[in-house]
């Protein structure tokens, strides 16, 4: 499929990318409530002419799954969008400003939402030249942690005969209009643990009588940090934080237990299945050397997220096209997680970064901040990105 013809389409598009992204910026909803969003989608896509389509995923009315059918044999290809906003009051001064107290887009997915309906609007008017199946998957809930949308969305079939996924982040680390890649890990993992200490509390005076579990709790602490630079390949990535600790409830006295929590992030999937057994193993000596117990709770959250080198090549060469070599450029591992891993764990996946960073536009802040907006001048080549990607690889005879 000429790729000119798709940027063009694109480009001719860029209003309606636009109108839509603010449309969806200003009506956020957060995880698993976003049944309005998936209403507004599904109408979009029926009118387009998509078949399969499927609204309501985790027992909600929330998300989209639907099909667009080449009138030509070949693969099927998913493109992902996450719907979702977070729980954060918006400062931006714009006519498009959140209607919701305290809900707002600030990481980007009204522009996935919007770039995703572009794509497939552009190739439903290029359906007697498409191959195969393009499958969009208009996913609820991204930011929500252990009860995020994809692993449901996989469970109810959106992976079914698929044989690969693409999917972008819009960006603010990265230059509007660049776009950044990387094959192998691209996120980190991230998973929480909680660490109850059981001492036995007595008088501040009288240590000798008690079970101290703070001073345990400081023992702790200081010797998980030599997990990550005595026990890993310092060539990998990891990181080990502690980001509460309690005890205590007065000066003089020493407590029955201590609690400490934190999170583990990772870019290697092999580490991420070693670290709770680890963190066990030192919390245990550690509390039965000093007559204390420890009770370790692991939750992981989100996989490494690991493009697949062959369809991410191949998503490189169709951005070479859309956005020129120089504005193609390898990023390194970004250590904040995505849900968008589920997926690259059943089918290979290629995810990129679509540069949005334009201090002159009021793109230039970080993501989950409160002044966080997109420059919309990026959204078609997004569009015209995926379009491209979704098209030739459908075409493909072999991954």
């Amino acid at each position: 499929m000429n790729i000119s013809s798709i940027i063009e389409k694109a480009n001719a598009l860029s209003g309606k990318i636009t109108e839509l992204r603010r449309k969806f910026h200003a009506n956020p909803e957060l995880p698993w409530q976003e049944k309005e969003t998936s209403l507004f989608v599904e109408e979009y896509l029926r009118n387009l002419g998509l078949e399969n389509i499927k609204r309501g995923f985790g027992g909600t009315e929330c998300g989209v799954m639907a099909d667009l059918k080449g009138a030509k044999s070949g693969r099927c290809v998913a493109l992902r969008g996450d719907i979702d906003a977070l729980p954060l009051e918006e400062e931006n001064d714009v006519p498009y400003r959140s209607k919701k107290s305290g809900v707002m887009h600030a990481c980007g997915h009204d522009a996935h939402t919007a770039v995703l309906l572009a794509v497939a609007e552009i190739l439903s008017l290029m359906k007697e030249e498409l191959c195969g199946t393009v499958r969009f998957l208009f996913q609820p809930a991204e930011e929500a942690g252990m009860h995020s949308g994809a692993p449901k969305m996989i469970e109810e079939g959106a992976l079914d005969g698929v044989d690969a996924i693409g999917g972008l982040h819009v960006w603010a680390l990265l230059e509007s209009g660049k776009l950044g890649y990387r094959t192998g890990p691209i996120m980190a993992s991230a998973d929480i643990w909680d660490l109850k200490i059981q001492g036995k509390g007595g008088h501040g005076a009288m240590p000798h009588n008690a079970v101290d579990p703070t001073v345990t709790a400081a023992t702790v602490i200081s010797t998980l940090q030599t997990v990550v630079s005595r026990e890993i390949d310092p060539l990998e990535t990891v990181v080990l934080s502690v980001g509460k600790l309690e005890a205590g409830t007065a000066v003089n006295i020493i407590p029955d237990t201590a609690r400490v929590a934190g999170n583990v992030r990772t870019t290697n999937r092999e580490i991420r299945g070693r670290m709770e057994g680890i963190m066990k193993r030192v919390a245990d000596g550690i509390c039965a050397a000093m007559r204390c117990t420890a009770e370790l709770t692991y939750t992981p959250i989100y996989p490494v997220t690991v493009n697949d080198p062959v369809v991410t090549g191949f998503m490189r060469s169709v951005a070479v096209d859309v956005f020129g070599a120089e504005n193609v450029k390898e990023l390194p591992v970004a250590m904040g997680s995505e849900d968008y891993s589920y997926y690259g764990e059943k089918v290979p996946a290629a995810y990129v970064f679509l540069g949005i960073a334009d201090e002159t536009k009021g793109s230039g802040n970080q993501h989950h901040n409160p002044k966080f907006n997109v420059d919309d001048e990026a959204l078609p080549k997004g569009a015209a990105l995926l379009a491209g990607f979704a098209a030739r690889f459908t075409a493909r005879e072999s991954a």
